[in-house]
Formats: C-alpha cells, sequence, structure tokens
C-alpha cells in the first residue's frame, strides 16, 4: 500500500500575480498532525489566508492558500512537512493514534554553540536568523558583555536535520556564523551536552508567575509589563448538528500563528479534527468551523470539559505572547513568554513574520532573558 513520495504533499503557486499559492497534504492521520504541520508553516512565514481540512480517521486531506513570499525556500519547506505525515503504511484505524499519543517523543541531542565577538546593535538579531535559517532550533540562550565590548554567547540548540554531531555540519555553522558576523567574531565551538547537563539546561521556566499569567498583575513601579491582546474571541461549541461530532465555532482576530495556536490547543486535548474551515476576512477577522471528536471517538459532552476547553482556547487566542521589561539598577531584563506544547515545542516564526532585536537601554549594560511559560 502506498502513494507516490511526490504526492504527499504539493504545491500549486498562482497563475494570476496577487493569488495565493495552494500546498495540499494527502496522507494518513494522527492527532497533532494539524498542529505540526501549522507549526512548520509559521517557522517558514507563510500567511495563511484559507484552509480545508477533513479525514476519515484513517486518511486526511488538508489544503492551505498561503501568500507567496519571495524568500520563502519552497523545497525545504515541502520536505519538511512531508517528514511530518505519517508514513503511508501507517494508516490502519484509531488504534495508531492511541499508541502514537502513549508512544514518548525522542529526545533531540542538545549542542552547546558559544563563540566571542566584538559587540554591536543587532547582533543578537542576525546570529538568531543565521540558526533559524540553518534550522538549528534554540532551547535556552546565555549572553554576556564584558566592560571592554566583547560578547560572550552561548546557545543550547537542537538540529532540525540531526546533523550536527558531523565535521560538515558544523563547519557550516562556523561558516554561515563568518559570514554574518565578519572579522568581529574571535572564536566559535560546537560541543554535544552530557544527558546530566542537558536535563539541568532543560530545567523549568525561571520566568516569575507574573509573566506566565499564573500571579498578580505587576512586577513593581520599575516594571513596564503588558500581554499582546487580541479582543475577546467568541467560541461556539455545538452538538446538534451532527451524531457523531461537536462542532466548534471560532470567530476572532487575525495574528501570526493563530491556526498553530489553535492546533496547539487541540494536540495538548487529545482532539481529532474531522473537518473544518476556515478563511481570514479583510478586516483582520476569522471565521473557523471544526467538527471534533475525542481520542475516544466520542463527543464533548460533559459541560465541564467544555468549560474547560473553550476557557483554554479562549485565554491562548486573546494572549498568544506575554511581554515584560524590568529595570534593575544597571541592567534591564526583557522577559519574552508564549506557550508551548506539552512536547516542548513552541512557536517558531519565520523570517519574514517576526524577529528578535537588539534591546537599547540608556544604563552602561543591558540584559535581555527570553524564555517560554507552560
Amino acid at each position: 500500500m502506498g502513494i507516490p513520495f511526490d504526492d504527499v504533499v504539493t504545491l500549486r503557486h498562482p497563475t494570476k500575480l496577487g493569488d495565493p499559492s495552494e500546498i495540499t497534504v494527502n496522507c494518513p492521520d494522527k492527532l497533532g498532525l494539524g498542529c505540526d504541520l501549522f507549526r512548520i508553516l509559521l517557522f517558514f512565514g507563510m500567511k495563511i489566508t484559507r484552509v480545508d481540512m477533513s479525514t476519515d480517521g484513517k486518511w486526511c486531506l488538508i489544503v492551505v492558500w498561503v501568500m507567496p513570499n519571495p524568500e520563502t525556500r519552497w523545497n525545504l519547506m515541502m520536505k519538511r512537512l512531508i517528514e511530518a505525515c505519517p508514513t503511508c503504511s501507517s494508516a490502519s484505524g484509531i488504534s495508531y493514534y492511541r499508541a502514537e499519543l502513549l508512544r514518548p517523543p525522542k529526545t533531540p541531542d542538545v549542542f552547546l554553540l558559544q563563540f566571542c565577538c566584538k559587540d554591536r546593535g543587532g547582533l543578537l538579531h542576525d546570529v538568531t536568523r543565521v540558526l533559524s535559517e540553518l534550522e538549528l532550533n534554540i532551547k535556552r540562550v546565555k549572553v554576556s558583555t564584558t566592560p571592554d565590548g566583547r560578547v560572550m554567547d552561548l546557545f543550547f540548540i537542537t538540529d532540525t536535520r540531526e546533523l550536527l554531531h558531523t565535521k560538515k555540519r558544523q563547519e557550516d555553522t562556523f561558516e554561515h556564523l563568518r559570514a554574518t558576523i565578519g572579522e568581529d567574531l574571535l572564536c566559535c565551538d560546537i560541543e554535544k551536552f552530557v544527558p546530566e547537563v542537558t536535563a539541568c539546561s532543560t530545567a523549568p521556566s525561571f520566568l516569575p508567575p507574573e509573566i506566565t499569567g499564573q500571579g498578580s498583575s505587576g512586577f513593581g513601579d520599575n516594571t513596564t509589563h503588558r500581554h499582546v491582546t487580541m479582543r475577546d474571541p467568541s467560541i461556539t461549541i455545538d452538538n446538534s448538528l451532527s451524531p457523531s461530532h461537536t462542532l466548534v465555532q471560532i470567530l476572532c482576530e487575525d495574528h501570526v500563528g493563530l491556526l498553530y495556536d489553535i492546533m496547539r490547543t487541540f494536540k495538548d486535548y487529545n482532539i481529532q479534527i474531522s473537518y473544518g474551515r476556515g478563511s481570514a476576512k479583510e478586516n483582520r477577522q476569522c471565521e473557523i468551523d471544526l467538527f471534533i471528536m475525542q481520542a475516544d471517538g466520542k463527543k464533548i459532552i460533559v459541560p465541564n470539559k467544555q468549560n474547560s476547553f473553550c476557557t483554554r482556547l479562549q485565554k491562548e487566542l486573546s494572549r498568544p505572547l506575554r511581554v515584560a521589561v524590568v529595570s534593575k539598577g544597571p541592567d534591564t531584563e526583557l522577559l519574552v513568554a508564549n506557550p508551548v506544547e506539552l512536547s516542548g515545542r513552541s512557536r517558531k516564526a519565520g523570517n519574514r513574520s517576526s524577529g528578535m532585536g537588539s534591546v537599547q537601554s540608556p544604563t552602561p549594560r543591558s540584559r535581555m532573558l527570553v524564555g517560554v511559560a507552560k
């Protein structure tokens, strides 16, 4: 049993300037597939204008319309989408999906990238952009600046291609960093972490409860904090239109990563989407209809489960990002937090959709702390 490899994910570019490109995914289904696919589209900076999804519980068809981008690496994106799809031989029923949920995810090897260079404005932005283009995922960062204007950066990273243990992949990373930093790069090194150190590097978030949404509403007089808040979304649950599925209707304001935020929430709740359709309007409003069921194949009937799910989804769509700036004597801390999946993966916007710039401070030193909130 099988279909041609090239037919799992297909791409059709528009014939008319200004029209969206069409990406079609035709593969076996699994719980969380939509979350994995939309995370990849977000990574490559895709702006989604419309989506159609359908599945019979074994096989799924997803069609996504995205606005073309001259900087998009289409071949690489298609490769990553294909890798996220289950193999054709795995389409053997819902029991497969349950086994998939119970199977612990493979823990990627963590490497320490450390380099020393002369400081300049926008350095961190340029380095993170290079790592993103190389498909190196940043798990944690420690940045230190000396009084003489030198920077020692420590990046805890994983490799999407799983090749960072090879000399060729490491040399390729060095060359890209040299091309970006130039003669200011003084030294650079990559080494693999042992499991004990890796466990320490992935310890629980150090972010205070105020920014994670679990504490009071402020840090104090020396703190500027805010949640990147959207207009309150409208979420409606209806069990009367289908004998086997719950209809979830979402009307909300559009933002970067909207579909990923929705799919991530569904994945965390072990909810499968059997049919869905969504589109973005000119006024930045999105209308999304999803026919869903739980992992056991039943509708969401219990009121407590409905309320819990709607509350969580409303929170994720209205507050996708939390930011705080804290002044501590000569230092300034920028805290940025966004939710992650239960697996530990999180949004990583593409180069065109968002970036990380330098932090300017009137004090002699500035420090940027970036983390994620679960």
